[in-house]
């Protein structure tokens, strides 16, 4: 029997069969079959999601052997790729041809249809998630039928089907918008947490892509601005990059974490290791300054909130992990976006602040998490789909102005469930 398990590895599923398809038409089949038997399909990727979304009951579709560029278009400004491409991938072949997706997250061992399907978002005041950049998609439904969708064809379900959950079938290709490539200066520095929010509003407006992470037990925060330029790459030197990115975000990180896994009442001391004085300046191309390498494994819980509330939470955040005790050798990340008009896009009608927190593999996190949910919640906060929550459907559809007009479109492409699987009962309702 085929044991698969996410990333994180607090997600496994033991299916009947295991299918790698190689074009559309073995999507088609491996579909036709499974309904026939009455049993589920569930589509994975990288397995990067922390949640069951991906946990296949009957039938696990891989799609580590549908994964290349299909075309780009120079006029029309768009690429259509088959969905198992991992977005390194889909961005070294763009950078290649001189193109560039207009924003990313930082992880880019996703395949892009996870990526997509989960409301991955990256971040920019300006700009949006992912989903938004798609400009149509073919996808498999449980009749077995492969619908073109896009803003004039199946008009309905491409308008839902931009953040599918994987619950409304089996995306084939996928069209995205892009735009020549770019460069990017990054600019990476600690500042005081305090003086940070107080002037929040600046950093957001001043900078085409801002984050930052606040270092719990601390008074710092390690900030990155990222602004488009026309200043030519001088990316740190190779030794730089690998001491940098390679040894001390992950490596001497990764050896910060054990210890404090080992010995907890260590982690407030060993929080003040990381660096709270220097910075930090370069260009590079975007797909390079956006992405970064993650050895170090975690759990992660992320809630969009509306932005004019992100000060309040992060200091309640701050308040409730002094007050409760909690032990934390991970940075608690924020970030912004724009918003977009997807129905279970997290960043659906508003403007959005994203406040992720994440725990040490191994370690417990339900009781940090469940108050961190509890203070998002005051925020009509919204869960990242593949990241940790405890929200159901009924929590859930007040939070989405267009909920029910997605649930009328997954209801009629899957009435028998064939893309469900438990995760989704729960939080979309069957």
């Amino acid at each position: 029997m085929t044991t698969w398990k996410n990333w994180a590895g607090n997600q496994r599923a033991n299916p009947l069969k295991v299918h790698e398809p190689e074009c559309e038409s073995d999507i088609v089949a491996v579909v036709g079959y499974a309904t026939a038997l009455q049993q589920r399909v569930k589509v994975v990727g990288s397995g990067h999601s922390f949640t069951a979304i991906a946990v296949a009951p009957d039938h696990l579709v891989k799609m580590t052997r549908y994964n290349k560029i299909v075309s780009i278009d120079a006029e029309k400004m768009e690429v259509t790729v088959e969905s198992g491409i991992v977005i390194s991938d889909l961005n070294k072949y763009l950078n290649k041809a001189g193109f560039a997706m207009p924003n990313l997250g930082d992880v880019t061992y996703q395949t892009i249809s996870g990526a997509l399907s989960t409301s991955t978002h990256g971040t920019g005041a300006l700009r949006t998630g992912l989903a938004a950049q798609i400009t149509a998609f073919r996808l498999v439904v449980a009749s077995g039928e492969v619908l073109s969708c896009s803003p004039t064809e199946n008009s309905e379900v491409f308008h839902c089907g931009r953040v599918g959950l994987g619950a409304l079938g089996v995306l084939s290709t996928i069209t995205l918008r892009i735009v020549p490539s770019f460069r990017l200066q990054a600019v990476e520095e600690p500042m005081r947490v305090d003086a940070l929010l107080t002037d929040i509003e600046r950093h957001i407006a001043d900078n085409d892509f801002f984050e930052f992470y606040w270092i719990p037990h601390t008074g710092w925060a390690l900030t990155k601005r990222n602004n488009v330029t026309q200043l030519p790459a001088d990316p740190p030197a190779r030794f730089k990059t690998w001491f940098n990115k390679m040894f001390m975000e992950n490596i001497a990180f990764g050896a910060i974490c054990y210890v404090g896994r080992f010995f907890p009442r260590l982690i407030p001391r060993l929080s003040k290791a990381l660096p709270s004085t220097g910075r930090t300046e370069y260009v590079n191309a975007s797909h390079q300054i956006f992405a970064s390498k993650r050895i170090v494994r975690f759990y992660e819980m992320e809630y969009s909130i509306r932005r004019d509330a992100v000060v309040e939470a992060l200091n309640r955040v701050r308040k409730m992990v002094d007050e409760k005790g909690f032990l934390l050798n991970f940075p608690v990340e924020v970030r912004f976006t724009a918003g977009d008009d997807i129905p279970l896009s997290t960043g659906s009608g508003r403007d959005n602040a994203y406040i992720a927190v994440h725990v040490f593999k191994g370690m417990k996190y339900e009781p940090y998490f469940r108050e961190v949910e509890a203070i998002m919640s005051d925020y009509d906060g919204r869960p990242h789909w593949g990241k940790i929550h405890f929200k159901s459907a009924d929590a859930l559809e007040r939070l989405y102005p267009e909920w029910k007009r997605y649930i009328e479109v997954r209801n009629r492409l899957d009435p028998e469930g064939v893309f469900t699987n438990d995760y989704l009962r729960r939080v979309l309702g069957r």
